[in-house]
């Protein structure tokens, strides 16, 4: 359950820095040569090395992506837990905008740790939600802000 217990201490700060931009608050989660991987669909696929280009990563898609819909939701569908050593957990974020129906993608988050650091987050997306993304920002990406 240790890593359980981390892995949420890590979730609450990274809705912290969402909220305030601040994200030097989820910098203690990681260690610093950590490793960020997002996999399942090419159009998220990417791998960020280092918790300085994490963090930047981080800004920048939240910036980009999340913060243009009036609001989200993140869902925990199952877990988190404890899976050979690592944390496992399925997840849901519901995308809203004013005059669009939502945007409701789904993934999978396996943390690897470092004492009570992680060394490694990987998210798996599966291609079906990009494909449903992509359908949707060109159906009314124009709304956002």
């Amino acid at each position: 359950m240790e890593r359980v217990r981390d892995f949420v201490n890590y979730a609450i700060k990274f809705e912290q820095a969402y909220a305030g931009g601040d994200w030097s608050l989820i910098a203690p989660c990681f260690t610093e040569d950590a490793a960020y991987v997002v996999s399942g669909s090419e159009s998220f696929a990417g791998t960020h090395q280092g918790r300085a280009a994490i963090l930047a990563y981080f800004a920048g898609v939240t910036q980009a992506f999340d913060k243009r819909f009036d609001s989200r939701e993140v869902l925990v569908i199952d877990g988190p837990k404890e899976r050979d050593g690592a944390m496992w957990m399925r997840w849901a974020t519901i995308y809203r905008l004013t005059g669009a129906p939502d945007l409701r993608m789904e993934g999978e988050s396996t943390a690897f740790f470092d004492g009570a650091r992680m060394r490694r987050l990987e998210d798996w997306i599966p291609p079906e939600y990009a494909a449903a993304t992509t359908a949707y920002m060109s159906e009314h990406g124009a709304k956002l802000r």
